[in-house]
């Protein structure tokens, strides 16, 4: 269980939330907090007040996956295979091991013809796509994607979702542009003004 307890950090205020495992979709309107919740479940800010455990461990302790809604201010690297490769190569994992992760993950996102593409060259839904790869090669304990659909057209949204259900982590939480993702849920947040709306 994720478990969220007197969180406070900019505009986000909440006091006791629970999310089980599964898919959880964050909604609300711009400003609301989403992107500051997700943020501080994966470890990417620390809260001015308060704790969010992931089966007991803070987020910086386990292996999260992030996807954020602007993938390509992250890119490290020049050619797509190293990209993906990069969270692997970090934790010393063997060269056999690596090659073959990375090519399983791209086969799963029907992503293996842009292995040998520069990431300067990929559209805006290909970056997306490439920071999920990212973001799962580690099979990590949570994912978080931050309204990374927006870049996406609903059928590839569709197939995201589809690859990441197929071998889905513990955890998913995420925020999505498109409604048909949200009734596929399991658990659904909605934020208004920092604060729970509605669970």
């Amino acid at each position: 269980m994720i478990r969220i307890t007197n969180l406070h950090h900019r505009i986000l205020a909440l006091s006791d939330l629970s999310l089980k495992e599964g898919v959880t979709t964050v909604l609300g309107p711009n400003g609301s907090g989403k992107t500051t919740l997700l943020s501080i479940c994966a470890g990417l800010i620390i809260p001015d007040m308060g704790s969010v455990r992931i089966d007991g461990m803070l987020p910086r302790e386990t292996e999260v996956g992030w996807v954020s809604e602007f993938p390509d201010r992250n890119i490290l690297f020049e050619r797509v295979f190293d990209e993906i490769a990069a969270p692997l190569r970090f934790r010393r994992r063997p060269m056999d091991e690596i090659n073959l992760r990375t090519a399983i993950i791209a086969e799963r996102l029907q992503i293996t013809p842009l292995l040998s593409r520069t990431t300067r060259s990929l559209s805006g839904g290909e970056k997306v796509l490439v920071a999920l790869a990212c973001a799962i090669v580690t099979d990590p304990l949570l994912l978080v994607i931050d309204e990374a659909d927006s870049h996406l057209d609903r059928e590839t949204a569709r197939q995201v979702q589809e690859a990441i259900r197929s071998d889905p982590p513990k955890y998913l939480l995420q925020s999505s542009q498109y409604r048909e993702i949200v009734k596929a849920t399991d658990q659904v947040i909605e934020l208004s003004h920092g604060t729970v709306k509605r669970i």
